[in-house]
């Protein structure tokens, strides 16, 4: 199934990684069933295909969506539909309103508690305010689409609303001359300073998190347990040739005569790499490893067909109060350009249900996030 229905995605607009067959498989691992779905244009209506029929279809879809269903007990369970559904033309409005409409239905016969999803729609480009900054009706109209059909923005934004996109497309000078003076100059600093950046492999997972769990420490951010990053990367790291990998996860490891200071794990699907995963040590840290760590990824990635490198998280707020503040001012100075979305939405199938969820979530997420964090502390003082 999972070559089946990759090649199907493929051929809508802009498919995303979360919405792979890899990734329904990892999430498979920790609680969650995914079910895909198909959306065919008919002469006078859209046909909605699932399960096994996915496998006869040959023709493009209009639509797509693999929603993953968490069982919760007493029989309850909830419905993500993460980065999705997928269009192939969103200011289709006829299109959008029976995707959503069949969305809802489908969670209502299943008796979810309630439906996310946080759809690639964009409600602009660039920074609001700044110079060039754009916004794109569509991602309002969507907006008052759900909020007419009882959707309300979600209190638990699992993704990032908002990421900074570099555009590979142009040879690797120009690409480098759109970077901020400060970024180009560290990675070339770092490669004087005799910084070395090799690609990882299954043996090097061990590494990659003892180093990632240290930087979450460090970062004051919280990850989640080794098992699932072991699950992640072994599944997506390829087995053979890269090239015959779609999608695929590299790590890239640099390193200060052999010693490992930095790494980033990249996944490619089609023509996007995300940077998804970055780790550090404190050592060598003038030697700026962490910027040339970026731009092997990024030639890698326009080497393997790439026409956009995603870095995976903005701020909401753009301004020095956001949490990720810190991490923007370290992405933007790689030229990229602000991509902000509508980000999460909750269709509540059983309102009372879903308050008491959006309740004893936050506290039960505090809970794991404390014994993970002991957990993750314990690895990083290994």
């Amino acid at each position: 199934m999972n070559t089946v229905w990759n090649k199907i995605i493929h051929q809508l607009p802009n498919p995303h990684l979360l919405q792979t067959w890899e990734w329904g498989k990892v999430k498979s691992q920790f609680g969650w069933d995914p079910q895909m779905l198909l959306w065919l244009r008919r002469p006078d209506s859209l046909e909605l295909v699932q399960e096994e029929e996915i496998y006869d279809v040959e023709e493009k879809p209009a639509a797509a969506a693999m929603l993953l269903h968490k069982r919760l007990p007493l029989g309850l369970h909830v419905i993500y539909v993460p980065k999705g559904p997928m269009l192939d033309d969103w200011t289709d409005q006829k299109l959008r309103k029976q995707v959503i409409k069949d969305l809802m239905g489908l969670a209502e016969k299943k008796g979810g508690i309630f439906l996310k999803m946080d759809p690639d729609v964009l409600l602009g480009e660039g920074v609001p305010g700044k110079k060039n900054a754009r916004e794109i009706p569509v991602g309002e109209e969507v907006k008052e689409e759900l909020k007419e059909k009882k959707w309300r923005f979600s209190p638990d934004q699992i993704q990032y609303r908002n990421t900074v996109l570099v555009d590979l497309t142009a040879p690797e000078e120009d690409i480098l001359m759109r970077m901020k003076s400060k970024t180009r100059y560290n990675i070339r600093l770092a490669g004087r300073k005799g910084v070395v950046v090799r690609k990882g492999d299954r043996s090097d997972l061990n590494l990659l998190y003892r180093m990632y769990a240290k930087t979450s420490v460090r970062g004051g951010f919280t990850i989640r347990g080794k098992e699932y990053y072991r699950t992640v990367w072994d599944l997506f790291l390829p087995s053979g040739d890269e090239q015959e990998h779609d999608p695929v996860a590299v790590p890239f490891i640099a390193e200060v005569e052999g010693q490992v200071v930095a790494a980033i794990v990249l996944f490619r699907f089609g023509s996007r790499a995300w940077y998804m995963h970055g780790m550090s040590t404190t050592q060598h840290r003038e030697k700026m490893p962490t910027y040339l760590v970026q731009w092997e990824g990024m030639r890698w990635a326009k080497e393997a067909g790439c026409d956009v490198y995603d870095m995976w998280g903005a701020p909401d707020q753009f301004n020095k109060d956001d949490p990720l503040w810190g991490v923007y001012r370290f992405k933007r100075g790689f030229g990229g350009r602000v991509s902000r979305t509508i980000g999460a939405w909750d269709y509540a199938v059983k309102p009372g249900l879903y308050k008491l969820y959006n309740v004893f979530l936050p506290k039960l997420l505090a809970v794991m996030r404390e014994f993970g964090d002991r957990e993750t502390e314990e690895i990083a003082s290994e």
